[in-house]
């Protein structure tokens, strides 16, 4: 037992992370892949998928409800010793989720022309937009598994099993983009509708082969009778820290469908420049939430085992390391931009608009890194409520209010919609910066530690 709870606490951040940075690198590579292949496919087809899956990005949220309380409970729980609850917790998250897949999947299958409505998108890019969200939201029920038991298995630190899913899945995901959109073979172009059965036959892959590590690492056998005895405690302990952080994220995303909105008023280029803009940024925070997703796990044990200052000098570690990278990395975009927009387009319009972003993001992506990886660590110390406030004050007076003034009333159109979300971010970094060092885990703490841990 002790030797057990030893090696959870005694993780290293490069032994957690480095999986989780190859996996996001993947995860976020077949995004940009797809986005590239469809770009030349058709740019209303890119357009209309991005816009579709930032729709899609919206529910997924409901999931990590359950999935972000997993990792931070687990966490706590293996950090004080308690490897029962830990196990309770896993059933507990895994249950929960399967319930939400199904509701969430029937809304989007059942509303999602109206729902992607809202975006104020027309012709063409509306129609692929639509055939996206038919098929992809009917398969979120998979997605909502597969992100419940990725999250217990990083939580008992195997990040290295969820990385191997990971790149299996965009292998498939990959393939399927080949064979839809090229014609190889001599098989029909399906277009979105191939692309988009792909990622469904991903996801399913992605659920079976989680079960297994599950089962294989931790000995952890999930039936159907998880998914209707689900632990009230659990429940209550769940939502409890995954609603509030869930909070932060959809008025995010609420807010950032209210600004593509603005950016649709613009004209197509400019909403295609934002899609081809956005899947570049997500390079310079790769590292970032790689880092900061180790962290979290790590800070959690720290909290349940009462190693406070361990957690305080780890977060500070983290950040600096964070806000350098993203520095650097997007200067380096920046000073390179031609001939990386090239590669998505040829389009002079689209180009035109895409280039002077590639700076706004110097601006945006060091105050962003200062973002994810301190309010990750508010939550994993129980501070899970002020990510919350100082996020929707921030995300509406800022991001979305300023988004319209400098794009729209002033006509700086994407740039000053770019600029407006960097303030944004600036302005959440810093007070998550402040409320860190004020140690808030003294009056935060969400394990109670008994005196004597329990047994196996």
């Amino acid at each position: 037992m002790n030797e057990q709870r030893n090696h959870f606490q005694d993780q290293t951040l490069l032994n957690i992370s480095w999986p989780l940075f190859i996996e996001l690198s993947l995860h976020m590579g077949i995004g940009i892949i797809a986005t590239l292949m469809l770009s030349h496919y058709s740019d209303d087809a890119a357009a209309g998928v991005g816009v579709a899956n930032q729709l899609l990005t919206m529910f997924i949220l409901v999931f990590n409800v359950t999935s972000v309380g997993a990792v931070i409970l687990i966490g706590q729980k293996l950090g004080a010793g308690r490897i029962k609850e830990a196990r309770r917790v896993a059933r507990s998250a895994f249950g929960l989720n399967f319930w939400f897949g199904i509701f969430i999947g029937l809304i989007v299958f059942v509303f999602g022309e109206n729902l992607l409505g809202f975006f104020d998108i027309h012709g063409k890019t509306q129609a692929y937009g639509l055939l996206f969200v038919k098929i992809c939201g009917a398969s979120l029920f998979l997605e909502s598994l597969s992100l419940a038991l990725s999250a217990v298995l990083r939580s008992h630190g195997y990040t290295k099993e969820s990385m191997f899913v990971t790149v299996l899945m965009d292998m498939i995901s990959i393939g399927g983009n080949i064979l839809a959109i090229t014609g190889i073979f001599g098989l029909p172009v399906t277009g979105v509708a191939g692309v988009s059965w792909a990622i469904v036959v991903a996801r399913l892959f992605a659920v079976l082969a989680l079960l297994h590590f599950v089962y294989r690492r931790l000995a952890l056998k999930l039936t159907f009778k998880d998914t209707v005895r689900i632990n009230k405690e659990d429940i209550r302990g769940l939502l409890e820290i995954g609603i509030p952080s869930a909070g932060e994220n959809f008025s995010y995303q609420f807010s950032q469908l209210i600004i593509t909105g603005f950016i649709a008023t613009l004209g197509a280029s400019s909403l295609a420049a934002r899609v081809y803009v956005t899947n570049i940024s997500m390079i310079c925070y790769l590292f970032t939430l790689a880092i900061a997703s180790g962290t979290q796990l790590l800070i959690a044990r720290y909290i349940g085992a009462k190693q406070y200052d361990r957690a305080l000098h780890r977060g500070v570690k983290t950040l600096k390391l964070a806000m350098a990278a993203s520095f650097i990395t997007s200067l380096a975009i920046a000073l390179i931009g031609s001939p990386v927009i090239h590669v998505f387009t040829e389009n002079p319009g689209i180009l035109a608009v895409s280039l002077p972003i590639l700076w706004a993001i110097v601006f945006t992506e060091p105050g962003r890194a200062m973002n994810i990886v301190l309010m990750s660590s508010l939550k994993s110390a129980g501070d899970v409520r002020f990510p919350v406030y100082i996020g929707i004050f921030s995300m509406w007076l800022i991001a979305v209010s300023l988004s319209y003034t400098f794009g729209i009333h002033f006509h700086l159109g994407l740039l000053g919609i770019w600029i407006a979300q960097g303030l944004d971010e600036w302005f959440r970094g810093v007070f998550a910066t402040r409320r860190w060092l004020s140690k808030p885990w003294f009056k935060k703490e969400l394990v109670r530690v008994s005196a004597e841990p329990n047994t196996l």
